[in-house]
């Protein structure tokens, strides 16, 4: 038995696991609610599903490939800047955000914002925001469609659709249920994995790191740099510091990681599930090392004579590098990492949609039987369009996925952090400051990135972390003069009163 022909066996047989726990999970879910939050979930199980859900195909398959090309400039701004300011966010907001998403009987974060702001308006404006989560599905089925393809020999089309039958379909049925483990045993997987693609280059470190880095400078003089003017996102500290501080810091403000909190039993189990995470997602950070590790097996970027592209540096590494038995391990935990966050985004864009969009439309109640029928339907449109515009991306990749996702991503949650941030922090803070702020962060993301307003936006490939930086803090400048405003014009009236 070759690597494809084994590597398709144990696929099979994690696939026929993964339906399994589905059922059981159906059978635990009788409407939209429990879809969404399930019945409450230890702090262990819920803290794993976490880390498996904000590690992506990005972590495991892409980001590895910007290591590869443009060296430490690449990890210390994704696996040591990012993480750092994604773990003050966790810690500062994540127990507020629960407590009151608890007491107000939250599904989404779009109905969480519209029902801290009392704006029915605001709950489906920030659901037409979620739309824009799309583009990380995107990225996810293609990163996995490469994967998959590559370690077992099929065509991209065949690997792409059967993939999305797959996930979508068992998505339609489990809901949160049944994701919390099915992310728990993914994370397991991951850590594995994480553990050895850190570990299978320590040989190059024989005669010490120096001679490590050494080996790197010799193939590129930037390798080792901390800012790499080379590199389209990497160039100087603002880039590098600046940018992926402030987007970890608001990168948590996605509807799969920052509602996971409310899959707890109770407030007191924030803490715990907190630790957890941040331990697991610390290793699974580290996994971007691999990157170095693959640039000096592959010095010239070539594989048999064929240029590689960013978003495949790492699979090949992978199938090169391992024994056949090691290798199927590593594939499943790649993948384990794309289907982690896939479900996750699946999960929260779908109830979104209906319960926040096609619902007050409808005029639909929420304890309605009908929504869960729409989910469904919601989830097989989805579904269709994930393969169309993945298709495109692996037959005329224009851009690098990785960029498109980013920048859809990153103007939803700048358009979200505002909203979270002052709902959390600041007790009466008024809608329109809220609004304006959202809408701001939307107009000014958009506007630098695609008018090409900065240096650092400009030219084939643009950095949509600082168009998302200008856009949080343009945001959070609007909402301030707003709050200021408004709370005044509030102030005037009881006094005239």
């Amino acid at each position: 038995m070759n690597f494809s022909q084994a590597t398709l066996l144990i696929l099979g047989i994690y696939m026929c696991f993964t339906l399994y726990i589905v059922y059981k999970g159906a059978q635990k879910t009788k409407n939209i609610k429990e879809f969404a939050l399930g019945s409450g979930f230890s702090p262990t199980v819920v803290g794993l599903s976490l880390a498996a859900s904000i590690t992506s195909a990005a972590t495991f398959i892409i980001n590895p490939g910007f290591v590869a090309l443009y060296g430490w400039s690449a990890f210390f701004a994704m696996s040591v800047i990012l993480p750092i300011g994604l773990f003050i966010s966790l810690i500062v907001l994540s127990k507020s955000f629960r407590k009151y998403g608890s007491s107000i009987k939250a599904l989404t974060l779009a109905q969480w914002v519209g029902k801290r702001y009392d704006s029915p308006f605001f709950s489906v404006l920030m659901a037409f925001f979620s739309l824009l989560l799309l583009t990380f599905i995107v990225l996810i089925c293609v990163g996995l469609t490469k994967v998959i393809a590559s370690a077992v020999g099929a065509d991209e089309l065949i690997v792409l659709v059967s993939l999305v039958i797959f996930v979508f379909g068992y998505r339609m049925f489990g809901g949160a249920n049944s994701m919390v483990y099915t992310n728990t045993i993914q994370a397991i997987l991951m850590i594995i994995v994480a553990i050895i693609l850190i570990t299978s280059g320590f040989g190059h470190f024989s005669e010490g790191i120096g001679a490590f880095w050494s080996k790197l400078d010799a193939l590129d003089p930037k390798m080792s740099s901390s800012f790499n003017e080379n590199s389209p996102l990497f160039r100087d500290w603002f880039e590098v510091i600046v940018c992926n501080f402030i987007v970890g810091i608001a990168i948590v403000c996605q509807p799969h990681i920052i509602t996971k909190s409310l899959l707890l039993k109770t407030d007191e189990d924030v803490n715990k599930y907190l630790t957890v995470a941040i331990i697991v997602e610390t290793l699974l950070f580290f996994v971007l090392f691999a990157g170095f590790y693959a640039r000096l097996m592959f010095p010239d970027l070539m594989n048999d004579g064929v240029p590689m592209k960013m978003d495949g540096i790492l699979s090949a590494y992978v199938v090169k590098q391992f024994s056949i038995g090691v290798g199927i391990v590593v594939v499943l935990g790649l993948i384990a990492a794309g289907l982690s966050t896939l479900e996750g985004i699946v999960q929260s864009l779908s109830t979104t949609i209906t319960n926040d969009i096609i619902a007050p439309f409808a005029k639909i109640k929420e304890d309605s039987s009908s929504l869960s029928i729409i989910n469904k339907v919601v989830i097989v449109i989805l579904a269709v369009l994930a393969i169309i515009i993945s298709y495109n991306q692996l037959i005329n990749p224009n851009l690098s996925v990785g960029i498109l996702a980013q920048n859809g991503v990153y103007a939803f949650f700048s358009a979200a952090f505002v909203p979270v941030l002052f709902g959390i922090f600041i007790k009466d803070t008024p809608k329109q400051a809220a609004i304006g702020a959202s809408i701001t962060a939307m107009v000014v993301h958009f506007s630098v990135y695609y008018g090409q307003l900065t240096p650092y936006t400009t030219g084939a490939i643009r950095n949509p972390a600082v168009a998302a930086t200008l856009a949080i803090v343009s945001a959070v400048v609007v909402g301030s003069v707003l709050l200021f405003i408004y709370r005044n014009k509030q102030k005037i009236t009881i006094n005239q009163i």
